[in-house]
């Protein structure tokens, strides 16, 4: 890809609006210098102080930042936080992102907010290191005064954007966003408007999506096309073509350090490679660059080598950015782009 497409495409993302469903939470980093370590009078055990605490925003927000990064025009978060404290950090965050529109993201006093707290160790010259994660989570259904919410903003956001991104973070079926009467309501719209841009990825697989479009790793893919995970890389080319003429949408696999494949509706797969590693890599929030980038170059026109191609380079940014959830800005992904 030269340079002057790179543009053409990117130049079209600031008028762009993207729907973006389903689980957002909050990431609390929380620095410990072990240099300031001391013993607890009462237990006797070793206590970390904290030098340190940020927040952002995680899961959705993840994608969010990315968007945002990339010079999206308007992006509607579609999703819930707690009446809490992270819920108050979470909205305060997500306000603060410069392409974001809240109209329909909302708090409740029924959910808790879903948040990661991260303690890092932070040595003198080395790389930090995460220790035990302490998550907070809902482990009981989504009520349906909130699921209601939820239907009637993807309902009204789907003749506004150009683009739904869903992302499903939660591991208890029907405790997040996506719940059945959500998914039930994107298919309806899928539907009545075929052309629309829907790309979804769930931790929890995708068999219970609809006919959308799908960004998925190469586990998930096996239990949704019957294949095993080890599949002849030609065989996994094929049912990946296939799998994308029989739901009539994009497909995109994920292969980690293997690179993507990806099909379109009666076009044979194609394989973009990873981009080389330098040192250190983290591959937190690369999976949420791949979906960002993807979503924005194929609704800007992109080709879909092309799209895969800028994800690619987007996941190599944010994979050498350690000790947080990094994003990959154009001027970034364009010198790696351009460049191969």
């Amino acid at each position: 890809m030269n340079t002057k497409r790179f543009e053409s495409l990117t130049s079209r993302y600031s008028q762009l609006r993207v729907a973006l469903v389903g689980d957002f939470c909050l990431d609390r980093y929380i620095e410990i210098d072990p240099m300031l370590s001391e013993r607890s009078i009462e237990t006797g055990l070793e206590v970390f102080n904290v030098a340190r605490v940020r927040a952002q925003p995680g899961g959705c927000g993840t994608i969010l930042n990315n968007l945002s990064a990339l010079g999206a025009g308007i992006v509607f978060p579609v999703g819930f936080a707690g009446d809490d404290g992270e819920g108050y950090e979470l909205v305060r965050a997500l306000n603060q992102v410069d392409c974001v529109d809240m109209s329909h993201f909302f708090q409740s006093p029924d959910r808790r907010t879903f948040s990661y707290t991260k303690p890092l160790l932070i040595e003198k010259g080395g790389t930090p290191r995460e220790l035990n994660r302490v998550d907070f989570k809902n482990w009981s259904s989504t009520p349906k005064q909130v699921e209601d919410r939820l239907v009637d903003s993807v309902c009204a956001l789907a003749k506004q954007v150009d683009a739904f991104v869903l992302l499903e973070q939660v591991d208890e079926e029907n405790t997040g966003v996506l719940t059945g009467a959500v998914i039930e309501e994107i298919d309806r719209i899928c539907r009545e408007q075929p052309e629309l841009l829907v790309l979804a990825d769930s931790r929890r697989g995708a068999e219970r999506f609809p006919a959308v479009g799908l960004k998925i790793n190469r586990e998930e893919f096996a239990r949704l096309s019957g294949n095993t995970a080890n599949a002849p890389f030609k065989h996994l080319c094929g049912a990946v073509s296939r799998l994308a003429m029989e739901r009539g949408q994009p497909m995109f696999v994920s292969l980690s350090d293997g690179g993507i494949v990806g099909a379109e509706p009666g076009l044979e797969a194609e394989h973009v490679p990873c981009l080389p590693v330098q040192g250190e890599i983290d591959v937190v929030g690369a999976g949420d660059a791949v979906m960002a980038n993807l979503t924005l170059a194929l609704a800007a026109g992109a080709k879909l080598n092309e799209a895969m191609r800028i994800a690619m380079a987007a996941a190599s940014i944010v994979i050498h950015q350690l000790g947080t959830t990094g994003v990959a800005k154009p001027e970034g992904i364009r010198s790696l782009v351009c460049a191969h």
